[in-house]
C-alpha cells in the first residue's frame, strides 16, 4: 500500500533553499548528507509533509539518468509499506536502479513510468545499510 509521495527537488545548491523551507515555511531538517564542504541532500519535514532537496551535482553522481539538463524528468518519491509487493508488479525493464538500501535506512528501487518521469519507491529497511 502506498503511504505517501515526496517531491525530490533538484537545486544548484541546497544551502540557499534552506532558509525558505525551514525559516519561512517551518520545515525541520531531519536528514542531511554532506558532500565536501556543502550539502548534497536533505530531507525536510513539517507534520505529514516531506520534501527532499538534492543538489544537481549530487543527483548526477547518485542517479546520472536524472541529470540531463532542462529536459530531465520530474521525480516523485513514494513511501510504501511493502517494497516487494510493489516491485513484483513492475516490469523489469521499468527499473532503472535496482533495489538498494540507503544510508538513511530505506530500501528503495527507482523506476521510469510510461510518461518518462522517475519514481523512487521505498520502504523502511529491515537492516541498516552498512
Amino acid at each position: 500500500m502506498i503511504q505517501k509521495a515526496t517531491a525530490l527537488l533538484r537545486v544548484e545548491r541546497i544551502e540557499p533553499s534552506l532558509s525558505f523551507w525551514v525559516e519561512r515555511l517551518g520545515f525541520q531538517k531531519v536528514t542531511e548528507v554532506t558532500e565536501g564542504d556543502s550539502l548534497g541532500f536533505v530531507i525536510l519535514i513539517k507534520g505529514h509533509v516531506e520534501v527532499m532537496l538534492q543538489s544537481r551535482a549530487s543527483l548526477a553522481r547518485d542517479l546520472p539518468m536524472l541529470s540531463v539538463g532542462a529536459l530531465a524528468p520530474e521525480v516523485v518519491y513514494l513511501g510504501v509499506t511493502n517494497l516487494e509487493e510493489i516491485a513484483a508488479k513492475l516490469n523489469p525493464a521499468d527499473i532503472i536502479v535496482p533495489k538498494r538500501t540507503t544510508h538513511y535506512g530505506m530500501e528503495e528501487i527507482w523506476v521510469k513510468e510510461p510518461g518518462g518521469h522517475v519514481i523512487g519507491i521505498a520502504a523502511p529497511a529491515s537492516e541498516p545499510a552498512g
